[in-house]
């Protein structure tokens, strides 16, 4: 029997990078895993402008200084190493707003692409630095993952959704969600942060001796 697993995520939230490669390390040893995987919207920076804003703006008003920045990285890089996941910091030209990015994984919910649409995602922003507040780029995105991308544009010029999504954030906060990666087993079990593969290992193997 599918087990639901809601993981709240922001594509722009580095934690949420190294969860998802440690839960798919997991999984991938686990292959007859329980999870029914639903990724839900949860905005790292609602604030943001919708065209976002200067990266090196962003994480100075965020760290206020280089050696801040440095510091903040240094965790997340030896993450990365660690994981063998390639990031190119230096390639991040804007902080972006993920608005319709979470409009994007919306729609991929719909036809069962969301976790290769959140895969995407985050390379785009992590590896390639590409903007992912861009329709364009989104609109890549979609038919990377199999969506039909003239449907994706036309929808990302439009409203479509936005107040769904908007609602489901909303709503994602009004059950206690306060930071991200948040995961939730079931309903009922929740998962905070970038837990290890061996953490999720040992979930699994629970559930089925369950």
């Amino acid at each position: 029997m599918a087990i639901s697993l809601d993981i709240f995520a922001d594509p722009v939230c580095p934690w949420c990078l190294i969860g998802k490669a440690e839960l798919d390390h997991a999984l991938e040893s686990r292959p007859n895993h329980p999870f029914a995987i639903v990724w839900r919207p949860f905005r790292l920076n609602p604030d943001l402008p919708p065209q976002g804003m200067d990266r090196g703006e962003y994480l100075r008003g965020k760290f206020r200084d280089e050696a801040g920045i440095v510091a903040a990285h240094r965790p997340l890089m030896q993450a990365a190493e660690r994981l063998g996941l390639a990031l190119n910091l230096p390639a991040i030209a804007r902080e972006p707003s993920t608005a319709d990015a979470h409009r994007l994984l919306h729609w991929a919910g719909i036809e069962a692409a969301q976790t290769r649409v959140m895969g995407l995602l985050l390379a785009a922003h992590w590896r390639e630095g590409r903007d992912i507040g861009d329709a364009a780029v989104l609109a890549d995105i979609a038919a990377a993952a199999g969506m039909d991308r003239a449907v994706v544009a036309r929808l990302l010029d439009s409203d479509a959704d936005r107040q769904t999504v908007a609602a489901a954030e909303a709503h994602s906060r009004e059950r206690g969600v306060r930071a991200v990666p948040t995961f939730i087993i079931g309903n009922r079990h929740v998962v905070p942060g970038a837990q290890p593969a061996e953490v999720w290992r040992r979930v699994i193997d629970e559930l089925a001796a369950a």
